[in-house]
């Protein structure tokens, strides 16, 4: 039985302190003070009969049981914020509040083309695009923050909760500005890229495992001058005056290679091939315009698949 005494204010503070790991960086966000932090969650626990937190070393860590409880807190907030939303959108104008986490592969290749097709099949909308590592867009996603994750399909220990519709697929890229020396380097070009200022995908996103293992499995040289991003705007820019090498996602610098701005090394990366689509809660309340959103993404994946000559993205 749901225990009635339990407010608003003990799930936002329970999921500010999931998400910050820390009473004081909770605090912060929520604009209280650390001592109205630690007495709310105290009042949850006793409310739920459950430790929620442990210590961890100078931070914290979520118990099994606040684990369990996350999830579902995060949903009954959500479903709140909906119900406002909701409310507002009857006294002003028609809005469909719908939150969509992108992955950068997905941002600048097939989110506005889906946009496009939302916008002309229906009522006004309001809509919410972030961008980001991979972990950070589900954790948002499991806290209900989001509706919606378009992008890879993380691992298989990260899914919990989740449902996972495939799209397409498509691999990663050795990227450089038209030019750039190693176009022409021929035989031992792999070999030679280590010389060069290599962009790198940080060790959070989705895409770093499948290059961890690539360059292990070829044998990568030591890279003498290594930066890690995911910001797209920076690699653009970085490569456009530089001889670096980016290693990112085929979808992300699609457009650019199309308008001749860059150019992939020609190097066999199959192996990095990974499923991209639509990363849902399994059990959620689904706002209005949902699966319009839904059918606009499929209806954009699809089109760039018939869009492409030869073989599906990642194929090679």
């Amino acid at each position: 039985m749901v225990d009635q005494r339990i407010k608003l204010r003990h799930l936002r503070t329970f999921l500010a302190v999931a998400r910050q790991k820390s009473v004081n960086r909770a605090a912060s966000q929520l604009n209280i003070s650390q001592p109205a932090v630690t007495k709310t969650i105290r009042e949850l626990e006793e409310l739920l009969g459950a430790v929620l937190f442990e210590r961890d070393g100078r931070g914290i860590r979520i118990t099994p049981q606040g684990e369990a409880f996350l999830g579902h807190a995060g949903m009954a907030l959500s479903a709140v914020r909906q119900g406002l939303d909701a409310i507002s959108a009857a006294d002003a104008a028609p809005a469909v509040p719908l939150r969509v986490g992108a992955l950068p592969t997905v941002s600048a290749r097939i989110m506005p083309a889906a946009m496009r097709h939302f916008i002309s099949g229906g009522p006004r909308s309001r809509i919410k695009i972030v961008t980001g590592e991979n972990a950070v867009l589900l954790d948002q996603l499991r806290l209900g923050e989001l509706d919606l994750v378009v992008g890879r399909l993380a691992a298989p220990e990260k899914m919990t909760g989740f449902f996972f519709e495939h799209l397409y697929s498509e691999r990663v890229v050795f990227a450089v500005r038209t030019g750039h020396p190693l176009l022409e380097a021929g035989e031992g070009l792999f070999e030679r890229i280590g010389a060069f200022p290599v962009l790198m995908p940080t060790r959070g996103s989705i895409i770093r495992p499948f290059v961890d293992r690539f360059f292990m499995a070829n044998g990568m040289p030591a890279i003498q001058t290594e930066i890690e991003t995911v910001s797209d705007g920076f690699g653009r820019a970085f490569l456009r005056d530089s001889d670096a090498v980016w290693v990112i996602s085929e979808g992300v610098i699609a457009r650019d290679i199309e308008d001749g701005a860059l150019a992939t090394l020609p190097i066999d990366t199959g192996d990095t091939k990974g499923p991209v689509g639509l990363t849902m809660r399994t059990q959620m309340e689904k706002p209005p315009g949902f699966e319009r959103l839904l059918a606009s993404v499929r209806r954009a994946a699809d089109d760039l698949m018939s869009s492409e000559d030869g073989p599906m993205p990642g194929a090679v």
